[in-house]
């Protein structure tokens, strides 16, 4: 029977094996030339017989791992999550337990098969793609999978629901028909500072330096620091605020949950519809655009380290670009001014 792979010496002596059915080039990664002859019989040894061949690498992995035939998708779940911390490992665990990844759950992970993957796909949403992904790739990376279940470019396309935020019309109707005034303080901070709900709900009179006029509190999901001065309407508002403890005593105490649930309930009675809280986020990226604020200075207040990241969060703003004669023009004048 012809030898469905052939062995070649190319660039930098390194050895390929040549696929006559594919027309392919393999790299063996070595320049050992016994090394490469034996890897090359071994694939065409695998082309003949898969099905034992199957069953032998078992036995070879079993060898290296006991647990690796027995493992199932749940403990690769279970260490997972033990690599989170904080509301992180909150999302993954509440994620790990939506119904779709009950198809795979009890599944043996050297089992799985595309088809597996590709079920839970069509009965999940945008979730079950980011964390079966995620899920996947945690389990190659401990070599618990002997060779990806699905390649790249197999995996579904994830397609996010369209994201904007609140305009400056929606948020005075929002405060409009709010009656506490603990929450008309909150939506309002959301506005001027920007921040992730729970990070605001979070600030406590001790962050706010009124000598510098600067709000200053780490990240909930990053870590990261956000230093950001405030203008003269946010420090009023600041200033009607509890002076020690939390600013949002009421509302710090409530669950992530809770408070997008009274936030949708508030939008339905003044008639918005197509937000939430995290919008803010997005409300304040777009009006930075649009006031020419230096995108370094916003992806620093937004606690973005991607500047990509920050750019999907402000490509709704309308920006008016100025005429190349404008700037010349203010040029000249700087120019005669410093003569």
């Amino acid at each position: 029977m012809k030898a469905r792979y052939r062995l070649f010496l190319r660039r930098k002596s390194v050895y390929y094996a040549f696929d006559t059915t594919t027309r392919k080039y393999q790299s063996l990664e070595t320049k050992d030339r016994q090394e490469a002859e034996r890897l090359t019989v071994t694939l065409n040894e695998a082309g003949k017989q898969p099905a034992m061949n199957l069953r032998l690498a078992r036995v070879y992995l079993q060898h290296s791992d006991p647990a690796f035939s027995s493992r199932t998708w749940q403990h690769v779940m279970d260490e997972a999550a033990k690599m989170k911390a904080g509301d992180t490992q909150k999302r993954w665990c509440r994620a790990m337990r939506e119904k779709p990844f009950d198809l795979i759950r009890n599944l043996p992970v050297i089992e799985t098969r595309p088809e597996h993957f590709i079920a839970m796909f069509e009965c999940g949403t945008v979730c079950t793609n980011i964390f079966s992904r995620r899920l996947h790739n945690f389990a190659f990376d401990m070599n618990w999978l002997p060779a990806p279940v699905l390649v790249r470019k197999h995996w579904p396309k994830i397609r996010f629901k369209e994201k904007r935020g609140i305009t400056a019309e929606e948020h005075g109707k929002i405060l409009a028909g709010e009656r506490s005034p603990e929450w008309c303080a909150f939506y309002q901070m959301l506005w001027h500072i920007g921040g992730a709900q729970s990070d605001i709900a979070s600030l406590r009179a001790e962050d706010v330096d009124w000598q510098t006029k600067v709000v200053s509190f780490f990240r909930k999901k990053t870590g990261t620091v956000v230093q950001l001065h405030i203008g003269r309407v946010a420090e009023q508002i600041l200033s009607d605020l509890p002076g020690e403890g939390f600013l949002f005593p009421n509302i710090a105490g409530m669950k992530e949950s809770d408070r997008a649930k009274a936030f949708i309930r508030r939008l339905r009675l003044v008639g918005v519809n197509g937000v939430s809280l995290h919008s803010y986020r997005y409300a304040w990226a777009e009006r930075a655009k649009t006031a020419g604020y230096p995108e370094r200075f916003a992806q620093e207040a937004l606690g973005h380290s991607s500047k990509a990241v920050h750019r999907a969060y402000a490509r709704h703003a309308l920006v008016k670009i100025p005429s190349l004669e404008d700037y010349e023009q203010r040029a000249a004048v700087r120019a005669a001014l410093s003569a």
